[in-house]
């Protein structure tokens, strides 16, 4: 299921993001235990081209509260979610997070990827907002049971958080943590050493715009009506991107079969 949604979604990819740059790709094919950190500036999408593009299969620390509807909970466990409750989702939840912590460290004893947005937010800017202790307390529990990850660090940048046809530009840094973290000191040394490393990672591409040619008035009739839905359903959030671009994920392929169909049909008329 994951690598079909994969081959899909970067299909979609070309089309919604025509220009995506990609800095030391090659760290992609990190083999071991991964820790991969990462800016968020643009929601559900920023994970979408990640996984997208990571040659391995990646565990994503994801919201919690999106986790609280059962058929939502039961997809994104499918797709590798574990999720994070923050104190302003409710104290009662926050003890749910040292179960996804082991989860986690789980993974990276299995030589597995755990992918978490250190900032905790999403506010659709490239301006890094304060880190969150998340990174560094998964880190901390591997390192007391002996699992030393490579942290990956990654940065990425759009040229618009709204306009169809953007151009991405993503980049990735390795960096070694070998000694290992045991208090709250070692947290804020490791939070430091990560941004600044991710803020120079981070480079907001210039804007490329739709392609206009035959491709592009062919999904107009699509892209108008799914745009306007999405801004409907997402006007005063940071969601816009990423509904708009699962509205058109799922409906392109409907819609293409309709018009084929159509197109059929009328031919068989005219004779």
């Amino acid at each position: 299921m994951i690598f079909l949604l994969k081959i899909f979604a970067r299909l979609a990819l070309r089309l919604f993001c025509p220009s995506l740059v990609v800095k030391n790709a090659e760290l992609m094919k990190t083999k071991g235990p991964v820790l991969l950190v990462v800016n968020h500036p643009d929601s559900f999408l920023d994970a979408v081209i990640i996984g997208a593009l990571y040659p391995r299969n990646i565990n994503y620390l994801a919201r919690g509260d999106v986790f609280r509807n059962p058929v939502f909970g039961f997809l994104l466990r499918q797709l590798n979610m574990l999720p994070v409750f923050r104190q302003r989702e409710g104290k009662e939840h926050l003890h749910l997070n040292s179960n996804t912590f082991q989860k986690a460290v789980e993974c990276l004893r299995n030589d597995g990827i755990v992918l978490i947005f250190i900032e905790g937010i999403c506010l659709n800017t490239h301006d890094l907002q304060p880190f969150k202790k998340g990174a560094s307390r998964i880190l901390e529990s591997a390192h007391a049971e002996g699992i030393f990850p490579i942290v990956q660090i990654a940065g990425i940048g759009y040229s618009s958080f709204t306009a169809f046809g953007k151009g991405i530009h993503l980049a990735f840094e390795n960096m070694s943590w070998p000694t290992p973290i045991v208090d709250a000191t070692d947290r804020v040394k490791f939070n430091a050493a990560v941004f600044e490393k991710m803020e120079r990672l981070i480079e907001v591409p210039q804007h490329v715009g739709f392609p206009r040619g035959l491709l592009y008035y062919f999904a107009l009739p699509l892209y108008i009506p799914m745009r306007a839905f999405a801004y409907a359903k997402t006007k005063g959030s940071v969601f816009y991107d990423s509904v708009l671009f699962a509205l058109l994920l799922f409906t392109f392929p409907v819609y293409v079969a309709l018009v084929v169909t159509i197109v059929l049909k009328v031919r068989l008329i005219l004779g």
